[in-house]
């Protein structure tokens, strides 16, 4: 059976893929891969740690945020076994291109339980439920200031020339109140995967927090026209 591999956003913990696992249930097996807590934060690296555990049997990739346009780098190496790709929230290059002016400010940026929990509207929007704002607090709070700035400055410098040769069915899960990702990130998505199929979600930026059932219906329903 196709295995749904997931990479997860900037946090890199994969404990806010739980609700979504657990939506999912048992009817498709799934491997979160975190990403290593020290060392590895650019897409080349991180791409080079994730490379070692794909399965070796039929899986489908799915990169949530920060972790898109990882998936979308492994997926144009068409390694073997891979039968779809999956984009939730996420962008292929930089999506909000004026930010790059804002790069020699990153440097100051810091990392705490408290700046998480200031930050979660952007991403959860005004009203998720206690649950979920504290699994959020709890994942991305305990980021390091360091690993926060690289990645974002990877965010910013990020390009589209590592995905050309995906030749895979792509879905695109695009949130409807996303503060972070603009609409025209999928549409430019679509300029450099013309197979991909973009559906709106209604929820914010954190999409798989914060609507797991309506996400895992949808994978689903695309793991199941893939070929066996």
């Amino acid at each position: 059976m196709t295995e749904l591999v997931l990479l997860p956003g900037m946090d890199g913990t994969a404990k806010l893929f739980d609700p979504f696992i657990a939506a999912l249930g048992s009817r498709i097996p799934t491997r979160a891969i975190a990403y290593p807590p020290d060392g590895a934060t650019g897409y080349p690296d991180l791409a080079a740690w994730i490379r070692k555990r794909l399965p070796e049997n039929d899986f489908v990739l799915l990169g949530e945020s920060f972790g898109g346009p990882l998936a979308a780098a492994l997926a144009a190496e068409r390694p073997a076994g891979l039968r779809g790709l999956i984009l939730c929230a996420t962008f292929l290059s930089n999506p909000r291109p004026m930010a790059r002016h804002l790069s020699p400010l990153i440097g100051m940026l810091r990392m705490s339980p408290a700046v998480a929990a200031i930050a979660s509207p952007a991403l959860l929007g005004w009203r998720p439920t206690a649950h979920v704002r504290k699994q959020f607090i709890a994942s991305v709070g305990a980021l390091t200031s360091r690993t926060l700035q690289e990645r974002l400055r990877e965010v910013l410098g990020s390009g589209t020339t590592r995905f050309t040769g995906i030749d895979v069915p792509v879905l695109c899960l695009r949130a409807t109140r996303d503060w972070l990702v603009p609409r025209s990130a999928a549409e430019a998505m679509r300029a450099i995967l013309p197979r991909a199929r973009i559906v709106d979600v209604d929820g914010p930026h954190a999409l798989l927090l914060t609507a797991p059932t309506m996400c895992a219906a949808l994978v689903e329903e695309f793991l199941g026209t893939m070929t066996p």
